[in-house]
Parts: structure tokens; C-alpha cells; sequence
């Protein structure tokens, strides 16, 4: 879905969106697709790439606000069309959604509960758009995708932080759904089941506040500095944040996964799906430091760091 889209719907331009977000084009789900559908298609590319197959599973972790349904889990509609049976759930922190399942993946590995975990962040944010609103219909996008754990003697993940201040919970936020506000006609037409950003301001330096800080306190837990990092992959929400976020670091040039441009927002799904490109691309290397970030609504942060272990796609 092309900038250009948007100009019939509400007061802007392709030039306008780039200039404030480095973006260009977005991805919407079909007629009919669901999170558990672009989950799914990201499961099965992420277990090829470790030569693994579904029935080897012993848990599925998804990361989303966007899932097929409130009960049952997206999770669930994952493992079912992965066709096995394992413990599976979701975690919602919105765009951080995915350092959190990393984290709650980390903890069931390290405690012996599981050995290969697969973790996906899957959203379809196009459902939850307020097509009238220039601040925020311009930014999301849908995908997927996933990344699969399992124990290592070298390597790996190395360390992960998370954080959160449900104080700001109102800057962000989708009003309409839950047991605050149960969907009725008038919430429908309100558009309070669509995403809000009344303070977009304040939402953009809490993102690059609280990521930075989080890479920080992560580094130097894991006795390293920024120097240290190969590669860092933040939320891709907005191209602004991400290189405020690096130039906070010290961490720019090529160094910075900055990927936005042909995706938009996608949330939950937004690092693993960077991080998936810019291994596909060459831009990771076995060996490599790679330093994960996001920032959502919560307001929710996380960083993950990984020594890489895997090499470069043929």
C-alpha cells in the first residue's frame, strides 16, 4: 500500500509521510488473513532455516494485539495449523510485544520447561486503523515474524531487559474491546476499537528515551559498550526514532538496521522481521553482536542482545 493510497482519504502526500516517518509503502493482509495465517507462513520459513520441522516444538509464544480472536489464543490457531500439539500462548506489549515473548522464551529454555521455542510476533494492524486519522493511519502495517530457541553452549542470547510505566498507558492506546469499553454500536462508530496517539510528541521521546536506556542498562549488564554491538535492530516504527535512538548510543552507519521504508509499523512483528531481512541480506554475520529494541504502548520497552551463531543464508 503506497503513500499515495492515503491521499484520498485524509490530508496528506507522499512527501508528507516520508518526511516524517522514511516511509514509503506498507503491506495489508487480505480479504480474510489473519494474524494466525501470517504467523504461520513465518513459523514454517523460520523453521526451515533451522532444519527443523513442527512436530520438534515444544512451545509456541506469539507477540501481538491484533490476534484472530480473544479467546483462544492466536497462539493456538498457530499450533493447530502447524498441525501439532504444545503449550502455547500470547503476550501482548504492543510494538515491545516481541522483546517480552523473547524474555518469556529465554526464562522456559534456561529452566529446562522447553528446548525449541518458537517465538513469533504476528500483527494485522490494518483491522484496528481509523482510516479518518492522519496521525496514525499512515504509520502501520502487517506481518509476521519468527525466530525459534534452543539451548547453546556458545552464543546465542546473551542477556534481555524489559520495562514498562502504565502511567502513560493513556498515549497510546485502543479504548474500545475489552471490559472498559465492550464493543456496542456507538463504540463501533466512534471508532474507539482503532488505534489512539493523542500525544504523538510525547509518544516519540518516550521511544527514544526508553530504548536507549534500555540498550544501555542491557550493555552494561552484559559487560559490553556500544562500540562492542555489530548490528542494531530497532522497533522499526519510525525512521526519526531509530536514528535518534542510534546517535544516543553511538551506533550509526551501517550499524543500524533502519528498514522501515517498505513495511511501515508493524508492531510486535516489526524486529523480528528486520532482523529476518537483514539476515537475509548479508548485513548479519556469524559471530556478529546483534542488539534488539522496542518501544509500545503501555507504555512497554525491552532490548535483547544475541551473539549470532548462524551463518548468512546461500
Amino acid at each position: 500500500m503506497p503513500n499515495s493510497y492515503f491521499e484520498s482519504l485524509v490530508e496528506t502526500s507522499d512527501q508528507w509521510i516520508q518526511d516524517r516517518t522514511g516511509i514509503v509503502a506498507r503491506h495489508f493482509a487480505g480479504e480474510g488473513q489473519t494474524a494466525s495465517d501470517l504467523a504461520e507462513q513465518a513459523a514454517r520459513l523460520a523453521l526451515e532455516s533451522a532444519g527443523l520441522g513442527p512436530e520438534q516444538l515444544d512451545m509456541i509464544i506469539v507477540a501481538t494485539c491484533t490476534g484472530d480472536t480473544p479467546i483462544p489464543s492466536t497462539a493456538v490457531w498457530v499450533q493447530r495449523k502447524l498441525g501439532i500439539r504444545c503449550p502455547a500462548f500470547d503476550v501482548n506489549a504492543a510494538c515491545a510485544g516481541f522483546s517480552y515473548a523473547i524474555s518469556t522464551g529465554i526464562a522456559f529454555v534456561q529452566a529446562g520447561v522447553a528446548e525449541t521455542v518458537l517465538v513469533i510476533g504476528a500483527e494485522v494492524l490494518s483491522r484496528v486503523l481509523d482510516f479518518t486519522d492522519r496521525s496514525t493511519c499512515v504509520l502501520f502495517g502487517d506481518g509476521a515474524g519468527a525466530v525459534i530457541l534452543r539451548p547453546t553452549e556458545t552464543g546465542g542470547v546473551e542477556g534481555s531487559v524489559l520495562g514498562a510505566d502504565g502511567t502513560a498507558a493513556e498515549i497510546l492506546l485502543i479504548p474500545g474491546g475489552g471490559s472498559r469499553m465492550p464493543a456496542s454500536a456507538e463504540s463501533v462508530a466512534a471508532h474507539e476499537h482503532s488505534i489512539r496517539m493523542p500525544n504523538g510528541r510525547e509518544v516519540f521521546k518516550r521511544a527514544v528515551v526508553e530504548m536507549a536506556a534500555a540498550c544501555r542498562q542491557l550493555l552494561e549488564k552484559s559487560g559490553y559498550t556500544a562500540d562492542d554491538v555489530d548490528v542494531l535492530i530497532p522497533h522499526q516504527a519510525n525512521a526519526r526514532i531509530m536514528v535518534a535512538v542510534a546517535e544516543r548510543l553511538g551506533i550509526t552507519g551501517e550499524r543500524a538496521v533502519i528498514d522501515v521504508a517498505e513495511v511501515g509499523n508493524t508492531s510486535a512483528a516489526s524486529v523480528p522481521i528486520a532482523l529476518d531481512r537483514a539476515w537475509r541480506s548479508g548485513r548479519i554475520n556469524e559471530g556478529d553482536l546483534v542488539l534488539l529494541t522496542s518501544f509500545g504502548a503501555g507504555l512497554s520497552w525491552g532490548a535483547s542482545l544475541i551473539r549470532w551463531t548462524m551463518r548468512a543464508p546461500a
